[in-house]
């Protein structure tokens, strides 16, 4: 049987990271457990293609909080199409520790523009199946990109619910993120779009077992400095 991750020892270190009062030891080797049992079949759930262009591992979800395991690579970006921009805010707060690799996060401002926008705020609602449905809001808007910041192995970032950001992986490289979220009662995800967008879905796709586990084998020889392997 799997064992669920504790979300408070997480919390914790995480701080601790953050404050710069502890390392990020703790941080990896829960992601390396939790890797491990999705490796052998003892934890039973599928990546998920997200199509922002990178892998998701659903490790543990209890109630507002969630934890999951986000590779990039090449091999991660062969999702469903992307049909707004890659400018998005979570509904939810967020810390994520890198566990290899290189992330940055492109902190981005947006302005209400309704008379000469150049995007439209979007709404995305999760639902059963992996299936998003992407609602168009009256927001209309500009956009200035503000500075990159750049986070790599060890390291901690954050974000809180509802600022707009985007996530930059330079092309051709690895990388892979154990993230903590914990949601906020009445927000919803947002995404910036085109002027003109019409309601839509968009599936994400599920990868197999197999893949799943391949995936899982292929971040824990990455974390332990074997990325060929």
């Amino acid at each position: 049987m799997r064992r669920p991750l504790e979300y408070g020892l997480i919390e914790a270190a995480m701080t601790r990271a953050r404050d710069g009062t502890g390392g990020t030891d703790a941080l990896v080797g829960a992601a390396a457990s939790a890797l491990e049992e999705i490796a052998s079949g003892r934890r039973e759930l599928r990546a998920v293609r997200h199509p922002l262009g990178f892998l998701c591992l659903p490790v543990e979800r209890e109630a507002e909080r969630g934890v999951c395991v986000h590779v990039f690579g090449p091999a991660a970006r062969h999702a469903a199409a992307l049909t707004t921009s890659p400018v998005h805010a979570h509904s939810w707060d967020l810390a994520s520790c890198v566990l290899y690799g290189q992330v940055g996060n492109l902190r981005v401002r947006v302005r209400e523009s309704p008379e000469r926008p150049t995007h439209r705020v979007y709404e995305v609602r999760s639902g059963p199946a992996s299936v998003d449905e992407i609602r168009p809001t009256p927001r209309l808007v500009t956009y200035e990109a503000g500075p990159e910041e750049t986070s790599v192995g060890g390291e901690i970032y954050t974000l809180p619910a509802g600022h707009f950001h985007a996530t930059v992986v330079p092309p051709g490289t690895f990388a892979a993120t154990l993230l903590l979220g914990r949601s906020l009662p009445g927000r919803h995800d947002l995404s910036l779009g085109p002027v003109h967008g019409a309601v839509h879905r968009v599936v994400r796709l599920t990868c197999g077992a197999e893949q799943t586990a391949r995936t899982a084998r292929t971040v824990l020889r990455r974390i332990h400095g074997h990325p060929s392997g």
